[in-house]
């Protein structure tokens, strides 16, 4: 049997719970023997700064470390230049040439597959699993605007953002119901995400 790798990425600035749930889902539901997760490096899509690779990666560690699966990989934040999906599941091919991969992504990176560089390749790569959070009296699954084959990933609702966790850290409110307690201690410790003096 050929092992069962999956690759999660993101900023991860902060990870927050919704991430942990993604990552829990996805070794339960694939039975997946390995998942690796990759903070973004230069996110030349992202339309603000993130905060140091450094401590994206520490926070990863952090929120994911109770999860024995999980391998923190800097592979991005370690490339020069802009960092491409692409690149990474070469690179990850190159080291593992016979596992079997699988990329999960979010709802709206789902939407977005046709634009992705180099999609056909990716799709021939790994098996792509989206996000699909489950919503009692909706339908189970949105018909995709593209015809690349793609699997489900079943979450609960979680409706964490990032963007949410550093809006309440500005604002001085509490984020302990949306992220792991060691990311947000790590938070606190280094004055992240705080208004620029």
């Amino acid at each position: 049997m050929p092992q069962r790798i999956g690759i999660l990425g993101g900023a991860f600035d902060p990870p927050h719970n919704a991430h942990v749930a993604m990552a829990e889902a996805a070794i339960s539901q694939f039975s997946l023997d390995e998942l690796r997760v990759i903070p973004t490096g230069d996110a030349w899509h992202k339309p603000r700064d993130l905060s140091s690779g450094a401590h994206r990666a520490e926070m990863a560690r952090l929120a994911f470390g109770h999860l024995s699966q999980v391998r923190i990989d800097e592979i991005e934040l370690n490339r020069q230049g802009p960092s491409y999906t692409i690149d990474t599941l070469r690179a990850l091919k190159d080291q593992l040439p016979e596992a079997q991969v699988f990329l999960f992504i979010g709802a709206d990176q789902g939407k977005s597959l046709a634009t992705w560089r180099e999609i056909k390749e990716i799709a021939q790569s790994a098996i792509i699993c989206v996000a699909e959070r489950e919503i009692p009296g909706l339908p189970e699954s949105v018909v995709p605007s593209h015809d690349i084959p793609t699997q489900a990933l079943k979450l609960p609702i979680l409706p964490h953002s990032a963007t949410q966790v550093r809006a309440r850290v500005a604002q001085g409110q509490t984020i302990d119901s949306l992220v792991p307690q060691p990311v947000a201690l790590y938070i606190q410790r280094h004055h992240l995400y705080l208004p620029s003096r």
